[in-house]
């Protein structure tokens, strides 16, 4: 291998572990991943046993070391918010609660009242939401007082299985951050939260910077502290400076803007986070149903062709499809509106209307929603010039086309996108003593292959039809209530 240094990746995402193992090139050398499954006891909530991640963790590591030979250095990223009790021997207390979990209305009311919304704010970054960690344990005490009774450490998902990849407690400062339990702008604990809160500071992890050893696997290689799945994933496309922005067009969406020093926005519509590097922060726009909007469409009105097929479709109709307006909000929304009630919409439907229309009005939809995000996140730093896209949806010329011209940014797809896991590759071979710096990683690894420009004419429609799509749910939260 003529680049040498193998340096692997873990994603512990909500469905499955997803690794890759590149060299210092950025060359991918091998991927490997492994599923488990997702318990919905009750409407609403979201649990997974912490086993099957480290199993499956387990099994992609030793995959991706028979393929690509000994490992360098390792970092790791995973689904944010999740919750894992562990008692005084390391035991998991009780099925860890996720980040797309909604028991916690309550205590979310109950932490802002306690702390106060503009000083929760001030500290956090963010109000509280119910995919957050902090009023996840909140819930347990409330309604599970002998789990809660015996708790000892809590973590978040990659870190239990750092807890048991190294047998260190570590969290990094990214991740950190949608806990709603840091000082955000100190990049440490908040002891007035937890005080409020009357959380153990005991309980707690030791912060680290991403890029940090947090520890070492039997076999003496270090393992980085890693960061968050979106953190992680704008590493991965080489966002480490303002001007650049994360577009990520996943099940989830999401801007995210890389920031130069700590700014929150005054009423918590995008998330404020500490970034994957040193002395950075990012702000992020976050939307529930981006490429999950048109998976949806797909299997109620296409299952029986493919995407390219559904999607070419679409390009018969004109932007605006006739006045046809989708909302995406299939599982409420957090960015701008954070209302977990919100519910998708087309709007508009005529007799001329076929299956294409609509999927053209689902992919406006969500690019609509995406620049809602952006505008936000421009209005906290430097304003974007061109953008990195990722996830699934971003494979669609059609819908680039779309997300550009409304976004009105120029957009670039990577060589490699590979999203949260190579980006914590980048950082175990900072970890590893590969690279000096994340910014130097990127610069050696993320390569840019294409460019899409937004396309004028459609850029000036798309102005105007932007109202239309701003106006209507503000319309049917007026209705609904």
């Amino acid at each position: 291998m003529a680049e040498g240094n193998v340096l692997v990746g873990l994603d512990i995402g909500t469905s499955s572990v997803k690794g890759i193992a590149i060299d210092r090139s950025g060359k991918v050398l091998a991927m490997a991943g492994a599923s488990y499954p997702l318990a919905t006891p009750h409407p609403g909530w979201a649990e997974q046993n912490p086993e099957d991640w480290w199993k499956a963790a387990s099994s992609v590591l030793e995959r991706l070391t028979a393929e690509a030979g000994p490992l360098t250095g390792i970092g790791l990223s995973g689904q944010m918010h999740g919750l894992v009790a562990l008692d005084a021997d390391d035991n998991v207390v009780r099925p860890a609660i996720l980040w797309n979990d909604q028991r916690t209305a309550a205590e979310c009311e109950e932490i802002e009242r306690t702390i106060g919304l503009h000083r929760l704010i001030e500290l956090t970054g963010n109000r509280a939401l119910t995919g957050f960690t902090a009023p996840k344990l909140l819930w347990i005490r409330h309604n599970e007082p002998e789990a809660y009774a015996r708790i000892k450490h809590i973590c978040l998902p990659k870190d239990y299985v750092r807890l048991r990849l190294c047998g260190t407690r570590a969290i990094d400062v990214a991740d950190a951050s949608g806990t709603l339990l840091l000082d955000v702008r100190r990049r440490t604990w908040s002891e007035e939260v937890l005080d409020a809160l009357q959380v153990d500071h005991d309980w707690l992890p030791q912060v680290l910077e991403s890029p940090e050893v947090s520890g070492y696997t039997p076999d003496g290689i270090p393992v980085a502290a890693g960061a968050g799945d979106q953190a992680a994933g704008a590493v991965g496309v080489g966002v480490a400076v303002p001007g650049t922005v994360s577009v990520v067009l996943g099940t989830s969406g999401a801007v995210f803007a890389g920031l130069d020093h700590y700014q929150a926005d005054a009423e918590a519509r995008v998330h404020a986070f500490c970034h994957a590097m040193p002395d950075t922060w990012h702000a992020m726009g976050v939307m529930l149903s981006a490429a999950g909007s048109l998976q949806w469409f797909h299997d109620v009105a296409a299952r029986e062709i493919g995407f390219d097929e559904l999607t070419a479709e679409a390009e018969a109709w004109e932007p605006g499809a006739e006045g046809l307006t989708f909302l995406p909000y299939l599982a409420g929304e957090r960015t701008p509106h954070a209302d977990p009630d919100a519910r998708g919409v087309f709007n508009g439907l005529s007799l001329r209307h076929d299956r294409g229309a609509l999927t053209r009005a689902v992919l406006e939809g969500v690019a609509f929603g995406l620049r809602d995000g952006l505008d936000l996140v421009n209005g906290l730093g430097n304003p974007a010039t061109i953008g990195r896209v990722s996830g699934g949806g971003a494979h669609s010329d059609l819908w680039m086309q779309i997300v550009a011209s409304i976004l009105e940014l120029p957009l670039e797809r990577v060589a490699v996108d590979e999203g949260a896991a190579y980006g914590a590759a980048l950082l175990g071979g900072v970890a590893s003593g590969v690279f000096p710096d994340v910014p130097t990683a990127i610069a050696a690894t993320v390569k840019p292959r294409e460019v899409i420009d937004p396309i004028p004419e459609w850029v000036d429609r798309y102005r105007e039809l932007r109202h239309d799509f701003v106006d209507l749910y503000p319309a049917l939260k007026a209705l609904r209530h």
